[in-house]
């Protein structure tokens, strides 16, 4: 190579290294560690051109017995493999010589003193020292970072990222040593690892090498990305691969994206961006190039599955994995922004932003699709004896399950109010021929959500119940006993405020809400009690009657008794708090009646075989109602469909360590 073409060469070298050292925000625990020497910089020209021949003819030797003494073939080389062995002394020199060979390179180009051959010979050679100092360096940095690749993991440099900031970069080596000291034997290695491998890169750069020491870099490193989201579980599928999948393959695979994810980004690419910025932090371009090209694509592709899923054909049954990867998106979101804050890696921040978007609009609409197959279910089977609905069951294990997604709900329709006035004629004008008009559930549940009780999530809740109670309201008229018919509005209604109690449901709807609906649970059964038993107990409480007269309201009070009795025998009251209240008040309505027309009449009719019961015998009569226990649904609840889904229960998934 020509004079002339070694100073173009080295110009370049010297605009590289300037141009990388002139950054605005080099990280303070990125800088040069403290345990190897700054390079001193060069004299001022007039000086350079005085010794720069000097230097080219003198010091060049001096430096080229530095260097070979770790060339193959030296005789040192073989008691150890790595220059960076020990306790680093021979690494600064021979690193300082590098520096001290390049400065001397500069200084010579910049003189007058490379007219003379004999400096054109050393210029020449000292490229060449140049050249094979670099094929050393890059073979170092290569052995360092495949030995240390499991020390380099992100717990590690995590922790020497949080030390490292603790030290100044003019810290001496002997305070940086004691740092790492006190660190774990992995984590005080991987420290000693990153200042290496700092160093070396610092230098490569600085000398114009810095292509080939980003290559190696950035081939070993994605290799660890890759490896810790394989081992994470996260399998690279392409959209349509997600789609295709069933929901019995697709689930498993959320689960483990959902334990991947916090690990994913706060410690594999957090990680992987703390190492990137303190090995190259003597380049912003670089660091950053470096950064992106190794997580940016691996990145795009780990948060572009959960906006896959959300974008899968909708069904009621996927709403809570929807709900958890949107949390777990969501949450992720805070930590993102940081790790991937540079230009280049836009495309990560950006879709996990449309990855969020997609899975709350998903959200809200399989929430409406939940709301819309309430309004649909049209089954004609009732269940026996006034027993809770599966309708009942299903839904309010759908509803009180999504309370456990209470801020997520509430974040997702944070700008999607209800409308209740309108939402509310709407529902009157489409179900007002199956509801009651005078129903206490439906006017109850109406004033509730008027009310407002808590947050607007929290109305949004009541209003689903009301949907519910609107629909159980128009079942419980396919009954036909009008008493049957009001202890199934009874028994529903009272079910959905256990289920409410027992819930997150509770603090939501308020206490208000709960005794409300409570109290016209009980005026559904009070219904029951005046129907069912508004008859028999009229037959026993006339004030004038004949002898004969009560002869044959005697008789009749038997056959009625009897067949209310028969006729109840399968009836349920599923709550037992309730059925006691029940069997307590319709004994308190009847028994003392009958008690007082059977002491006024027993003389008349003794003998007349009018009378079949005694007080006692009527008391233990209807001590046998609603004896049977609630199988309406409980059996078959879990295979009870509303529209295509049976619901799901949240499980949290166990992250695995990297």
């Amino acid at each position: 190579m020509t004079i002339k073409g070694l100073r173009r060469l080295l110009s370049s070298y010297s605009f590289g290294r300037h141009h990388h050292h002139h950054h605005h925000d080099r990280p303070s625990s990125a800088s040069s560690p403290a345990s190897y020497p700054h390079t001193t910089p060069p004299p001022p020209l007039q000086q350079q051109q005085l010794i720069a021949g000097g230097v080219m003819k003198d010091d060049v030797a001096a430096i080229e017995a530095i260097l070979a003494k770790w060339e193959p073939d030296d005789a040192a080389y073989a008691k150890s493999s790595s220059l960076f062995h020990g306790d680093r002394a021979e690494a600064c020199e021979y690193l300082a010589a590098v520096r001290d060979l390049q400065r001397a390179m500069l200084s010579f180009v910049s003189s007058d003193a490379s007219s003379e051959s004999s400096s054109h010979a050393a210029l020449i050679r000292a490229q060449t020292l140049m050249q094979t100092a670099m094929r050393r360096l890059e073979k170092e940095f290569y052995q360092i970072l495949a030995a240390n690749r499991h020390r380099l993991d992100p717990e590690s440099v995590s922790a020497r990222s949080s030390t490292h900031s603790s030290a100044s970069d003019d810290a001496e080596y002997d305070d940086v040593r004691g740092a790492r000291n006190s660190m774990g034997d992995v984590e005080g290695a991987a420290a000693i690892a990153m200042d290496d491998l700092h160093a070396i890169a610092e230098t490569m750069i600085s000398v114009g090498y810095g292509k080939e020491c980003v290559k190696v870099y950035k081939v070993l490193r994605k290799s660890i990305v890759d490896e810790g989201l394989y081992r994470l579980g996260f399998e690279r599928l392409s959209p349509s691969q997600v789609h295709k999948l069933d929901w019995q393959v697709l689930e498993p695979k959320i689960r483990s994206w959902l334990g991947a994810s916090r690990v994913a980004v706060s410690t594999l690419f957090s990680g992987e961006r703390v190492l990137s910025d303190h090995v190259f932090a003597s380049s912003d371009s670089i660091r950053e190039a470096v950064f992106a090209d190794i997580s940016g694509d691996a990145a795009v592709q780990f948060l572009r599955f959960p906006e896959s899923v959300a974008k899968c054909k909708r069904s009621t049954e996927k709403m809570f994995r929807i709900l958890d990867l949107c949390e777990a998106v969501s949450e992720l979101l805070p930590e993102i922004e940081p790790v991937f804050s540079f230009v280049s890696t836009a495309a990560v921040r950006d879709q996990a932003l449309s990855a969020y978007s997609k899975l709350a609009e998903t959200a809200r609409a399989i929430l409406a699709d939940f709301e819309a197959a309430i309004h649909k279910e049209h089954s004609k089977s009732l269940p026996p004896g006034g027993g809770i609905h599966p309708l009942t069951r299903h839904a309010m294990d759908y509803v009180i399950t999504l309370a456990d997604y209470e801020p997520t709900l509430a974040e997702i329709f944070a700008d999607f109010p209800l409308h209740t006035q309108s939402s509310l004629s709407d529902f009157f004008d489409s179900s007002y021929s199956e509801s009651r008009p005078s129903s206490p559930a439906f006017s109850s549940s109406i004033s509730s959500i008027d009310d407002g009780h808590g947050s607007e999530i929290a109305v949004r809740f009541a209003w689903l119940i009301l949907v519910l109670l609107c629909k159980l309201d128009g079942k419980a008229a396919a009954y036909r006993d009008a008493g049957l018919s009001y202890l199934f509005l009874a028994n529903n209604l009272q079910y959905i405020v256990n289920k409410v109690r027992s819930s997150r449901l509770w603090g939501m709807l308020g206490e208000e809400w709960t005794a409300r609906h409570a109290a016209k649970a009980r005026q559904h059964a009070a219904g029951y009690e005046r129907v069912a038993w508004g008859k028999v107990l009229a037959l026993v409480t006339a004030e004038e009657v004949s002898p004969g007269e009560a002869r044959d309201r005697m008789r009749a009070f038997n056959a009625a008794l009897e067949e209310a009795c028969t006729a109840q025998a399968g009836w349920v009251v599923a709550d037992a708090e309730m059925r006691e209240e029940v069997r307590a008040a319709v004994r308190g309505m009847l028994l003392p009646a009958y008690r007082g027309f059977y002491e006024q009449w027993r003389v008349v009719l003794e003998g007349s075989g009018a009378v079949r019961f005694s007080p006692e015998e009527v008391r233990d009569r209807l001590a046998e109602l609603f004896d049977g226990s609630d199988d309406s649904g409980s059996g078959s609840c879990s295979s009870y469909r509303l529209g295509s889904d049976s619901g799901s229960v949240r499980s949290e998934p166990s992250p695995r360590p990297i």
